[in-house]
């Protein structure tokens, strides 16, 4: 049976490539599994969508009668047993990758809704104070530095490439589209060793794609 993805049906720019679904797409396309995508609107929120997922949110998967939400618990369901999730490397890499989605993306997310909200405030609301920014900022630089210094010289944080990496590099890459890991070279360096794999490029290929439709049908509709 074909595992069905569903993501946003629409949404405008800012936000495309970094939607939490292309983590399940990416964890997809490196264990070479298919699936097919549906769509719940973004905007007004539906019933049907909270009967899927009870904060409206995406990503949420329905692999035959198994539905789930949340990013990394789909990631481990559907990479256990693989080369991503190997029984002898379970523990460690469900440590990183808690502390992907627990620690470091909490920190991120704080610094990002603020940059957002200086961009489109009709989305994040009116812009917090200077100081407010900086303090968020240096929060999320202390545990940059931290998993720098956790990282060291590894490729990877568990052994070889795992479903950790995923959600550690999905986080980062936000930080690097700010241009704000310049002061963390060796995280820079993990992410663009992550991205350069081909099942990421499919992954974001296939997630760009989404919306480029999304769009055609969008003005399809206000033509019509």
């Amino acid at each position: 049976m074909t595992l069905t993805l569903y993501t946003f049906d629409w949404l405008p720019e800012f936000p495309r490539g970094f939607v939490r679904d292309l983590r399940v797409r990416w964890g997809l396309e490196e264990i070479g599994r298919s699936y097919q995508v549906a769509t719940v609107p973004a905007h007004p929120k539906s019933a049907e969508h909270r009967k899927l997922q009870p904060f409206t949110q995406v990503p949420v998967i329905q692999d035959g009668e198994q539905k789930l939400f949340e990013s990394g618990a789909i990631l481990v369901y559907l990479c256990e047993g693989t080369p991503l999730l190997p029984d002898e490397r379970k523990a460690e890499i469900w440590q990183w990758l808690f502390a992907a989605l627990n620690t470091v993306e909490l920190s991120v997310m704080h610094w990002v809704s603020m940059i957002l909200a200086e961009r489109v405030p009709e989305f994040f609301g009116p812009p917090p104070s200077a100081d407010v920014r900086a303090h968020a900022k240096a929060d999320m630089d202390t545990k940059l530095t931290a998993l720098q210094q956790a990282l060291g010289d590894k490729e990877w944080l568990a052994g070889d490439f795992s479903v950790a990496d995923i959600a550690m590099v999905d986080v980062l890459r936000v930080v690097a589209a700010e241009e704000a890991l310049d002061a963390h070279p060796h995280l820079a360096a993990y992410v663009e060793r992550a991205t350069s794999r081909p099942a990421f490029k499919r992954a974001m290929a296939d997630h760009m794609l989404h919306w480029q439709a999304a769009d055609a049908e969008q003005a399809k509709r206000s033509a019509g």
